[in-house]
């Protein structure tokens, strides 16, 4: 009920309004039975855009901390996001990626859209990275058609560090559905769910025209913010 509430009501007039989002290929997402639209992943927005325009109702796997957040201010963002169907996710762990697993293929047997970023994480420089092998393995597992999806311009509207997004349009773009039938039965191979997993940044790819790096977001952003912190060290002994 609140989920429709806010798509209808309270957060999806106000999505277009503020973004005039222009949508293309809306006619690949199927209108019944279970799918994974994979996407890449720029802006907080993206976990609200993509609700707000799609027919049908889509669950994505969220990061927990958006669940365990302190205060008053963390126990209504954790109101929200559960109220908006979204699932937390623990990316902490050995355990953690079957987790995701589990909580993906138990959407998708449900018949229901699940919504994955395979980058694990929201691109901190607008360029796309390499995918993780969890969309393939629940798509192998489950047996459904994978829709690639782009976002494009909201990386401009709402770059990491900044609260609250500006008004500019946004295009949001899918592509046909890709069958990976003929992998059926492999999904604990590694090269077959490595090769899946590039099939669908590829699509990806061709969707958004991102500059494509082939390593993990996350990675990158690790060896960035120790080379900030190493050039801040240098510099305050040459202060002083």
């Amino acid at each position: 009920m609140f989920y429709q509430l806010l798509k209808y009501v309270l957060l999806g007039p106000l999505l277009r309004l503020v973004f005039r989002p222009r949508v293309e290929g809306l006619e690949h997402v199927p209108e019944e039975g279970a799918a994974i639209v994979a996407g890449n992943h720029l802006s907080f927005a993206d976990h609200f855009l993509m609700p707000a325009i799609l027919r049908r109702r889509i669950t994505f796997l969220a990061k927990a901390e958006y669940f365990t957040g302190p205060g008053l201010r963390g126990r209504l963002t954790a109101a929200f996001f559960r109220s908006a169907g979204q699932i937390p996710v623990d990316r902490s762990g050995r355990e953690a990626g079957q987790a995701a697993i589990r909580e993906g293929l138990g959407v998708l047997g449900k018949g229901e859209l699940l919504g994955i970023y395979p980058e694990g994480t929201r691109s901190h420089d607008g360029r796309l990275y390499k995918g993780k092998v969890g969309v393939a393995a629940m798509a192998l597992k489950a047996g459904v058609p994978v829709i690639p999806c782009a976002m494009i311009g909201t990386f401009e509207a709402q770059p990491p560090g900044q609260k609250f997004p500006s008004p500019r349009r946004i295009r949001i773009r899918f592509g046909e559905p890709l069958d990976f039938s003929r992998h059926a039965g492999l999904a604990d191979e590694k090269a077959v769910l490595r090769a899946v997993t590039d099939e669908i940044m590829t699509a990806v790819l061709a969707l958004s025209g991102q500059e494509y790096v082939d390593r993990y977001a996350a990675e990158v952003k690790a060896e960035e913010d120790q080379r900030r912190k190493e050039s801040r060290r240098a510099g305050g002994r040459r202060g002083n």
